[in-house]
């Protein structure tokens, strides 16, 4: 790998944490709780876990030059991950068990406020 690369890689995580925290703020500011960031299961990582009230929001957080274009950078496979992930965390959570799971999306791009897409991937 070369320095560029492993430079570029380095900015693109610090830039992906950055979004995160912003991300957690946002929903802070909107009444959510937010119980992990980042975690990880065997079965995928969630980039942020919130709830309000019964509501366990398993959210998504991306950055891209266009708001737009975050909802499209979610592909089906990584949706299935997210549920996944979230119904390993719910069974091994006691005081989770009970709440009702919805995926969302935080878009972020430079110079706009943060988009919080609620049950953004809705299955039919």
């Amino acid at each position: 790998m070369t320095a560029a690369r492993q430079i570029r890689g380095a900015q693109a995580r610090l830039s992906g944490r950055r979004a995160e925290v912003l991300a957690a703020a946002w929903l802070m500011l909107k009444g959510y709780r937010i119980l992990g960031f980042r975690l990880t299961t065997p079965l995928g990582e969630i980039d942020l876990l919130a709830q309000r009230g019964p509501i366990l929001a398993v959210v998504e957080v991306k950055r891209r030059a266009h708001l737009d274009d975050a909802l499209d950078a979610v592909t089906a496979e990584q949706r299935a991950r997210l549920r996944r992930a979230a119904a390993h965390i719910i069974a091994h959570r006691n005081g989770l068990r009970n709440a009702s799971v919805r995926l969302d999306l935080i878009a972020l791009a430079p110079g706009r406020r943060p988009r919080h897409l609620r049950d953004a991937w809705r299955e039919a």
